[in-house]
């Protein structure tokens, strides 16, 4: 597969592209986007090929692929991930924050707490507080570039208003792969303080070689009772403008809710994401991520070695995903003055580490899932743009 070809998305209404310059100052004309989670990458051709034959056959009407698109996700899980997953259990959402707000509507009530570990996701803390629920954030100790849970600490902090936890499992933004213990300690929180656990495991399929994802499930089957998990093909195979993610939900009860509420909604899956998942979620698309995660890999060590070498910045190893997480707060400079240097002096897009709560302060959060030259277009620049450091 061929991930060094540019291609150029600039006047297609792209969010990454077109979206920069009103969002941050950086013209797509000669800026680099490196912030929403999507890459440049066009699609395995399996993909490609069934939206294809869709397009061709020239009829969109009601359609009922529940069966081949069901199998397929069973497919994946269980051979991609050891993770055995009932049909029964799988529910289409409009995309992965879709699914958290639907779950956040069925499972909780307005004002309850919605407790993160934060820095995260920053979606998450945006639908809590839309749904009118309280963002409890839980803070993550950065242990020489790690992030680590404190339980201890999270334990004083629970009032009994909390009534759900959410776990980002790779994490997003710092790539850490949970451990089996890690997993346990978040499973016994939930038991401890009655909460529902939701797992975005949106990257699961995006994790570096010597780390190994666990499903939330298979971690700690004692959970079940209490266990949401959310998966989607898009970060995987770069659909996300399909917006089509599953919450799978082993235990019975929350089941017949969670179906409950989905009827009253009307809310049923495109047929376009239902198709171009069942044709990723195959033998040939496994061939395809596999070559993906080893180019992303590449990117990644390009993207380190730089950074390390720029006196004051660190980015956290990362275990899994394409998001580099950027430590600045060693340059001694303020949020606005590193800022300023990576949007104005480099021209490049990034996150700004704020919107991912507590404990982001000092970083911005690279996306390497592009091109190596613009990976390495980015490190020029950045190590021009921070010089008078070195």
């Amino acid at each position: 597969m061929d991930f060094d070809t540019l291609i150029d998305r600039r006047g297609t209404h792209c969010a990454k592209w077109d979206m920069m310059e009103s969002l941050y100052g950086v013209s797509p004309d000669e800026g680099l986007a490196m912030w929403v989670a999507d890459m440049d990458f066009p699609v395995p051709p399996a993909v490609t090929d069934k939206m294809r034959e869709m397009a061709d056959h020239g009829v969109y009407g009601y359609v009922n692929c529940d069966e081949p698109y069901k199998n397929a996700i069973q497919w994946w899980m269980q051979n991609r991930h050891g993770w055995q997953v009932e049909a029964d259990a799988i529910f289409t959402t409009t995309g992965l924050v879709n699914g958290v707000g639907m779950c956040l509507d069925t499972f909780t009530q307005p004002g309850d707490g919605i407790v993160l570990f934060t820095p995260v996701y920053h979606a998450f803390a945006k639908v809590i507080r839309n749904a009118g629920r309280e963002v409890v954030e839980c803070l993550m100790t950065n242990n020489d570039g790690r992030y680590e849970m404190d339980f201890d600490a999270y334990d004083a902090q629970m009032t009994g208003k909390e009534k759900m936890v959410i776990l980002c499992s790779p994490h997003n933004p710092g790539g850490r792969v949970w451990t089996q213990e890690e997993l346990q300690a978040v499973a016994d929180f939930a038991k401890r303080h009655d909460l529902i656990l939701l797992s975005d495991e949106i990257h699961h399929d995006l994790v570096y070689p010597g780390h190994t994802h666990i499903p939330m499930q298979n971690a700690v089957p004692e959970v079940t009772e209490r266990l949401l998990m959310l998966t989607a093909p898009s970060k995987t195979f770069n659909f996300a403008g399909l917006h089509t993610g599953q919450v799978i939900i082993p235990d019975p009860h929350l089941r017949e809710q969670f179906q409950r509420r989905m009827l009253a909604l009307a809310l049923a899956p495109n047929s376009a994401g239902q198709y171009a998942t069942a044709a990723a979620y195959s033998p040939e698309g496994a061939a395809w991520a596999d070559q993906l995660i080893a180019y992303l890999d590449g990117n990644r060590k390009v993207f380190d070695a730089a950074i390390e070498k720029i006196p004051g910045l660190s980015s956290m190893p990362l275990a899994a995903t394409y998001l580099s997480w950027v430590d600045f707060s060693g340059t001694g400079m303020s949020r606005e003055e590193f800022t300023k240097r990576v949007e104005q002096g480099a021209k490049i897009a990034a996150n700004h580490g704020t919107t991912f709560g507590t404990g982001g302060e000092n970083f911005l959060r690279f996306n390497l899932g592009t091109q190596r030259s613009r990976i390495e277009e980015a490190c020029r620049r950045l190590t021009e743009a921070f010089s008078d450091l070195q």
